[in-house]
């Protein structure tokens, strides 16, 4: 990922609420790939001890619909409205950095679906996912 662009995105997250109560960074962002990472902290676990489902989601769909939004174009951001996502849960992490990847799978004028998975630091797959999107209007 270029720099500048890294630092455009990087400076979008701050600003954009709930990406930063989540904290997780861009770590690259191609044409159909997205890959974010996330370093676990207390308040991203459960009761149980183990990273919150609700984080696991909210990574999927993030890094879903960035699959689907890059744009070469510096300072342009494309945005999308998630129409729907399943998830499947497949493992549990309860410390160290988790990595999020998307695919994109098919796009169309204004929908497109992408796929993603999680994995742990140690490579285990902690969660898998896939959604349908929508791109704003304006874009």
């Amino acid at each position: 990922m270029d720099k500048d662009f890294a630092e455009d995105v990087r400076a979008v997250i701050a600003r954009a609420g709930f990406h930063a109560v989540l904290g997780y960074r861009p770590v690259e962002w191609s044409d159909g790939l997205a890959v974010l990472e996330l370093d676990l902290q207390p308040h991203h676990l459960n009761l149980g001890g183990v990273v919150h489902g609700g984080v696991l989601c909210s990574l999927l769909d993030v890094v879903c619909a960035q699959a689907g939004t890059y744009t070469p174009e510096p300072g342009k951001i494309r945005k999308a409205i998630t129409l729907s996502l399943t998830t499947t849960f497949t493992g549990q992490a309860s410390q160290g950095r988790i990595r999020a990847i998307g695919k994109l799978r098919s796009r169309g004028t204004r929908i497109f679906n992408s796929s993603g998975e999680i994995f742990d630091s140690e490579g285990r797959l902690l969660a898998m996912g896939e959604g349908t999107f929508r791109l704003r209007s304006g874009q």
